[in-house]
């Protein structure tokens, strides 16, 4: 009889790891990304290359047709409301000037809002449509916090036949 071998069972070491080398690693890379983030600054100056705004044609150069067979075809006059937006060097609103006429001096408020809002429903009230567009000119230091709330009053007007103004545009004062 052949003796058989009995293959000696060994017990296996088991592999471990030492997880407070690890825990601590990661604490150290967690603290190194926490003490050199530098977040981005939350609001910067956007700048903007438009074209200088034109109306679609100036009422005052519209020609009336001399033909009763001529068609007065062509683009409408666009009348547009400048509303001019002055700015401090801390990025905050100085004066609001709608048209020709100064609204207020001073930084933006809940009061001053309401005061352009009501501004701005009032010239939007009058029948025939007298603008077509808005036009903010923007001082070169308004923060775009300033700015939004400014075109948020702007979306919210409507027209005297109920018609939403939506034709806004935006461009930055020039240099005095």
């Amino acid at each position: 009889m052949s003796r058989k071998r009995k293959k000696r069972s060994g017990k296996q070491e088991e592999v471990t790891l030492n997880l407070a080398a690890m825990l601590d690693m990661a604490f150290q890379l967690l603290a190194f990304f926490i003490l050199t983030f530098k977040p981005a600054p939350v609001e910067g100056q956007i700048n903007l290359n438009l074209p200088p705004p034109r109306a679609v044609l100036d009422p005052n150069q519209q020609q009336k047709p001399e033909d009763e067979n001529e068609e007065p075809g062509g683009p409408a006059p666009a009348h547009t409301l400048t509303i001019t937006i002055n700015s401090a060097g801390n990025g905050q609103v100085s004066s609001i000037q709608v048209g020709l006429a100064k609204l207020f001096d001073g930084p933006l408020d809940g009061n001053r809002l309401r005061m352009l809002d009501r501004r701005l429903k009032d010239v939007f009230a009058i029948e025939g449509k007298p603008y077509d567009q808005v036009l903010l000119k923007v001082g070169k230091s308004l923060g775009y916090g300033e700015l939004m709330k400014i075109i948020d009053v702007c979306t919210k007007q409507k027209m005297a036949d109920g018609t939403p103004v939506n034709k806004i545009s935006f461009v930055e004062q020039a240099e005095k």
